[in-house]
């Protein structure tokens, strides 16, 4: 038998984000003192009354295969925290659990882009996008953002790019790595624009809770948004629940509906006992994500602060999410680094500090710093930046 893989896993990459946090685990794991700001994985443990939730479907002996679709508790639950967030009217058939906001993204791009469709990422994007298209045998069409605008998204630009192949337009707003907004103004714009030109817009809301500038905003609240926009969205970030793997799709009922039928070949159905916990967040008291976003507001202040007072370094004070994503181009220009892939590798060499370079994200010459670390850590992390810096300075 042949040991060659299959054409179109020849097509993808290794998460970079999960390469650089391995990479860092390893060297902990070897007794080296590292400062882990590459993964976005918030250090606040899941609320008490969600693990609660979680103990008590055990001890009911919840732990049997649920609908592949998710528990109907579960997606009434999802179409109700998502119409007192954001305003919209979803129903139980248009929705979908799944495990994971990134299983929700892969369920929508498989039962909806063919080999040869054109799907357009605005970058910065989120590292699995480009993949996950590519997995289906699409083509990313990268639409770049100015650093110098905070990665403002115009959709003038992505109306540049728009053609008869055009299948979808992927949005992730707050922006992983940029924590960009989404103006509403340009959302009504794209909105009309997918309407007009006939193609599908998948917002990931990953992070859409996780706003320090204004309100949440969904792409999904926007009049005539319907019939055009897909949200894939997480508990993962918001209720600091990444291990339990619980996400979901909403949109048009026929493209659930597609999503669910991959979905009954694929993971069969959510966790039951992580379904149970999920309810209990979404139908519980809230107070808890307003005091993460809270301290994730006090660390951006501080790391914001802190990277700007140091020599060739250039950051925007990000609108949501919790990561800085500062530009080194100084410390690129005169040689001495070929990438900023190269430059993270040194701080993670010299001084133990792990960051995801730029390169993961569509956008050469920044570096992904997570905030989601505690402030003793961001502390730490910084002085140990500011040295490398100033002994590059010499």
């Amino acid at each position: 038998m042949t040991a060659e893989l299959s054409e179109r896993i020849g097509r993808i990459r290794f998460s970079s984000t999960m390469e650089t946090a391995a990479r860092a685990d390893e060297l902990r794991r070897r007794g080296v003192d590292v400062v882990d700001l590459s993964v976005g994985e918030p250090d606040f443990p899941t609320p008490e009354h969600v693990k609660e939730a979680a103990i008590r479907a055990i001890r009911a002996d919840f732990t049997r295969y649920t609908p592949a679709a998710g528990i109907p508790e579960l997606r009434e639950a999802v179409c109700a925290r998502h119409a007192a967030d954001f305003g919209t009217r979803y129903e139980v058939p248009e929705c979908v659990i799944t495990a994971g906001g990134k299983h929700a993204v892969f369920n929508f791009i498989q039962t909806l882009v063919n080999p040869g469709d054109e799907v357009i990422i605005p970058a910065p994007y989120w590292v699995t996008y480009r993949d996950a298209v590519l997995l289906a045998g699409g083509r990313p069409i990268v639409v770049p953002t100015e650093p110098a605008e905070g990665f403002t998204l115009r959709a003038e630009e992505v109306r540049k790019r728009v053609s008869d192949a055009t299948r979808m337009l992927i949005l992730n707003f707050p922006n992983n790595p940029s924590g960009a907004l989404l103006d509403s103004g340009e959302a009504a714009r794209l909105v009309e624009l997918a309407v007009g030109c006939g193609f599908w817009i998948l917002s990931d809301e990953c992070y859409a809770n996780l706003v320090y500038e204004g309100e949440p905003f969904s792409v999904a609240s926007v009049p005539g948004a319907a019939s055009v926009v897909l949200v894939a969205g997480s508990l993962s970030k918001t209720y600091a629940m990444t291990g339990w793997r619980i996400g979901y799709g909403l949109g048009p009922r026929h493209v659930i509906e597609g999503c669910i039928r991959l979905q009954s070949h694929s993971t069969s159905n959510p966790n039951s006992v992580a379904q149970k916990a999920a309810l209990e967040a979404l139908r519980g008291p809230q107070d808890c994500v307003a005091a993460m976003r809270e301290e994730y507001r006090w660390r951006r202040d501080r790391v914001i602060a802190r990277l700007r007072r140091m020599p060739g370094v250039t950051v925007h004070s990000p609108g949501g999410a919790f990561y800085a994503f500062p530009g080194i181009g100084a410390w690129l220009e005169d040689g001495r680094f070929p990438s900023s892939a190269a430059f993270a590798e040194r701080l993670l060499e010299e001084v133990r500090v792990a960051c995801v370079p730029g390169e993961a994200f569509g956008a050469p010459g920044h570096l992904r710093f997570s905030l989601a670390a505690s402030r003793q850590a961001l502390e730490e992390g910084l002085d140990r930046i500011e040295a490398f810096l100033a002994r590059l300075a010499r």
